[in-house]
């Protein structure tokens, strides 16, 4: 049930990048595929934040924080301000992943999936929100 819910999850955050996703890598044997969502008014922001407290709720994280299925994964959360949830999710193997949030009331998700995705993602600001979303191959 918690997987079909992680699953859900994922996909109703990935339905809302769709609209405005940008490609950071092209698909390639072997490769990687990343979407990063930055909402464009505060309504859009509300929601994605929302979207994000309640699948970390899902994932068992009460404030946020990492989880990590599969092997050989390493992950960082640095947050400094107050008010500033980060969540990073990793299941496969091979991931590393580092979200760090520098002023207040930010929120932020980092998802990857498959094997061996990479990502740093640095958001400065207060009430800045976004996601990105990365599988491996």
């Amino acid at each position: 049930m918690m997987a079909r819910t992680t699953r859900t999850l994922v996909a109703a955050v990935a339905a809302v990048m769709i609209g405005a996703a940008s490609f950071a890598t092209p698909a390639a044997a072997g490769g990687s595929v990343s979407f990063t969502y930055i909402p464009r008014d505060a309504k859009q922001a509300r929601a994605l934040s929302s979207t994000l407290q309640l699948f970390a709720a899902f994932d068992g994280m009460k404030n946020g924080g990492i989880k990590q299925k599969g092997k050989n994964n390493s992950a960082g959360l640095a947050q400094n301000g107050s008010g500033n949830f980060g969540l990073v999710h990793q299941q496969g193997s091979g991931h590393k992943g580092t979200l760090t949030q520098n002023g207040n009331n930010n929120a932020y998700g980092l998802f990857q999936f498959g094997k061996k995705t990479r990502a740093n993602v640095v958001q400065k600001g207060t009430g800045k929100v976004g996601t990105t979303v990365q599988w491996g191959w």
